[in-house]
């Protein structure tokens, strides 16, 4: 998952007034002509020499957009100013100029350190922790198998987004890695974020890195998963002892298909007597419990593969600050926001299969409605992009799990 700040402005303001002493007529002349070598200005309204936007150009850009804005970036960069593109509500292109630049301070590279130190630590005692009825030593090796796997699909998610971050010349944070060990998490961690210290430069940017983590995350996870398949066991589901508790994994789409593709049968596979609609339930929901079924009893790299999967799917949520956030709003622009409430319907409507998802309802109610809004929005997406964003979001479909975990004692 990514955040980042916002950006200089957040959409096209009213017309500046002029200031009542106009005392730097020296410097409007410049700035104009500045503007005027990627804009056929047809009007301009100035600000004061106090006034955060300095000045509002409207009119036509001329040739390519991106390029429009790296050469004012490039030139605005002696002015301490930032250049803002927006579309203006009749179509018209507008070039806000914005004072001051962000000037990102150094990172403690240490407190990245620390975290990613305790995360291993706490991921490894729970791997531990969740085999702990064998031998020590047999404990230890599935906790360092589970530790391994997962560890490398949450590094290649966020320095998926680090690199690509980087490659566009962002200034950016190393990964935060959040440790939380069984049993107050079965899986020891919350996951990890970067944070980009300043605005995109535009829908292209915003896109390549949203999807560059969930992306790099499934180069690793896929392939661990298959792998971690080949490795488990498939068996019948007796009715454990009563008083002992039971943790079952949900099922997306992808992982049915996985465990087809491995073992040639759709599993969990429902008892006797299923219809296609019950086994399909079943499926999906893990409604009824499946005692007398059969499943996959998941070696410890399929596990971490499939808690990959579900952080693919939980980041690609198509709403904020998310990954999903960044390719929707990258290839909708404002039209995303009109999606928040379809988003946050869905989350509450999950929430009835299983009470987790309410706990992401408040969290996109409450945080979700920012988007991380480029500095340049009238660039849009290439086609080839425009397709990546769309295999983004077809990932989020195929990754989701309606139910992600059953957690149940046995009565």
């Amino acid at each position: 998952m990514t955040s980042s700040l916002p950006s200089a402005a957040s959409s096209v303001p009213p017309p500046v007034p002029r200031p009542s002493e106009p005392a730097w007529h020296a410097d409007q002349t410049h700035l104009l002509a500045l503007v005027a070598r990627v804009l056929r200005v047809e009007s301009v309204m100035w600000g004061g020499p106090e006034d955060h936007i300095v000045a509002r150009f409207t009119g036509r850009l001329l040739g390519d957009s991106q390029a429009a804005f790296e050469r004012l970036w490039v030139a605005l960069e002696p002015w301490d100013l930032t250049p803002v593109f927006r579309v203006g509500t009749g179509g018209e292109h507008v070039v806000l100029l914005a004072r001051g630049r962000l000037r990102p301070r150094p990172s403690r590279w240490w407190v990245n350190a620390l975290l990613f130190a305790l995360t291993v630590l706490s991921v490894l005692w729970t791997g531990v922790f969740g085999h702990l009825e064998g031998s020590l030593w047999a404990a230890l090796q599935q906790g360092l198998l589970f530790t391994g796997a997962l560890m490398a699909i949450l590094l290649a998610h966020e320095f998926g987004h680090y690199f690509m971050a980087r490659r566009h010349g962002m200034a950016v944070s190393l990964p935060y890695f959040l440790p939380l060990p069984a049993p107050f998490s079965p899986f020891g961690t919350l996951g990890a974020f970067i944070r980009l210290k300043e605005p995109p430069r535009n829908r292209r940017v915003l896109l390549d890195v949203g999807l560059a983590g969930p992306l790099a995350g499934m180069v690793v996870a896929v392939p661990l998963l298959f792998v971690g398949l080949q490795w488990s066991q498939v068996g019948p589901l007796p009715a454990p002892p009563p008083g002992q508790m039971l943790m079952l994994e949900g099922n997306s789409l992808f992982y049915l298909l996985a465990k087809y593709v491995v073992f040639g049968q759709w599993l969990p596979a429902p008892p006797e007597g299923f219809t296609f609609g019950q086994a399909l339930r079943f499926m999906l929901t893990g409604r009824p419990l499946p005692w007398g079924g059969t499943d996959v009893l998941l070696h410890p790299v399929a596990f971490a593969a499939w808690i990959g999967l579900l952080v693919t799917a939980l980041n690609l949520l198509p709403v904020g600050q998310l990954d999903g956030g960044h390719v929707l709003f990258s290839l909708l622009g404002y039209r995303a926001r009109r999606l928040f409430p379809v988003v946050l319907g869905l989350t509450a409507l999950l929430g009835v299969f299983w009470s987790g998802w309410w706990l992401w309802t408040a969290l996109i109610f409450f945080l979700g409605r920012t988007y991380a809004e480029p500095l340049d929005m009238i660039t849009e997406l290439d086609p080839p992009r425009r397709w990546a964003a769309w295999l983004g979001l077809a990932i989020w479909v195929l990754t989701l799990a309606p139910i992600p975990l059953r957690v149940f004692v046995a009565g």
